[in-house]
């Protein structure tokens, strides 16, 4: 038995992912190992940051745990598990499991020298590449898509609201966005794909500088700094952009699971989201 680690699931915590773990495939040897060390040890990896053949030794090995890794993000099972975990939480809060509305926005973060696909951010100033990110109204992810820094938000927009399924989010109807979402490219596919939905954009007061929040709008980027405190994400580490986003939606996954079922160990006042009234312009 070793030491716990922070990133460790509980009881209650594995008890509710377990059944979301896809089975062993029929036929050959049968699995022998630990599944919950597998999930451990992903997020362990996920939390921390380190490089997946510096894991502790104490945990599992690089050659167990990132074939598991590869192999749900191919097959969708990460997104399943996200889907899953996000009407689970919506429904705890007292929400409807789907949501009705949202946000988007986009992060630059830089890259690595491991190669893949990469670009110049000019008004971050940043080599590296980008996360657009669709959110709920509580900050919790729809839909990720990882592209080259250089990629327009409004451009790439259309590429990552493909990415919503109609038959899991069948209730949207609005996107809150920045001024960056005001494009004929994404306004042209709105109106050809018939999806359903809509983007408002909400725009900074007249005159505002500096800092400050935004309507609507500071949910997904409150989402962006809670993917922050994952380490993995502090840079983007990862030769393929699929394996970014699944990096995300791992971040994610682990977030809600807390949600539902915080650690009884730590006594932390329970997550609570808040309606906060918007102020008269």
């Amino acid at each position: 038995m070793r030491k716990p680690y922070s990133t460790d699931l509980t009881d209650d915590q594995w008890h509710i992912i377990q059944p979301l773990i896809p089975a062993a495939k029929p036929g050959g040897h049968p699995r022998t190992v630990d599944m919950r060390e597998v999930m451990n040890t992903l997020f362990y990896q996920n939390r921390t940051g380190c490089q997946w053949d510096r894991l502790p030794h104490d945990l599992l090995p690089k050659s167990t745990v990132y074939d598991y890794f590869s192999q749900w993000r191919d097959d969708g099972t990460w997104q399943q598990m996200l889907d899953t975990l996000r009407e689970a939480v919506r429904q705890q809060a007292g929400r409807h499991p789907a949501p009705s509305a949202g946000s988007i926005d986009s992060q630059t973060v830089k890259g690595t020298e491991v190669g893949g696909e990469r670009g110049y951010d000019g008004n971050k100033k940043v080599n590296g590449r980008k996360r657009h990110i669709i959110v709920d109204t509580l900050g919790l992810l729809l839909a990720v898509l990882v592209t080259a820094a250089a990629a327009d938000d409004g451009t790439a927009a259309p590429q990552v609201l493909a990415k919503l399924d109609a038959h899991t989010h069948p209730r949207l109807e609005l996107l809150w966005a920045d001024h960056k979402y005001d494009n004929r490219t994404l306004d042209r596919w709105l109106a050809e794909q018939k999806v359903g939905y809509r983007i408002e954009v909400v725009e900074r007061p007249v005159g505002a500088q500096g800092f400050g929040l935004l309507h609507r709008r500071w949910v997904v980027e409150r989402t962006l700094a809670w993917l922050g405190r994952y380490r993995r994400n502090s840079k983007d580490y990862e030769r393929l952009t699929a394996s970014s986003e699944a990096t995300v939606k791992v971040s994610m996954i682990h977030l809600m699971l807390r949600r539902l079922r915080p650690d009884k160990a730590k006594p932390t006042p329970a997550f609570t989201y808040r309606r906060t009234p918007r102020k008269a312009a």
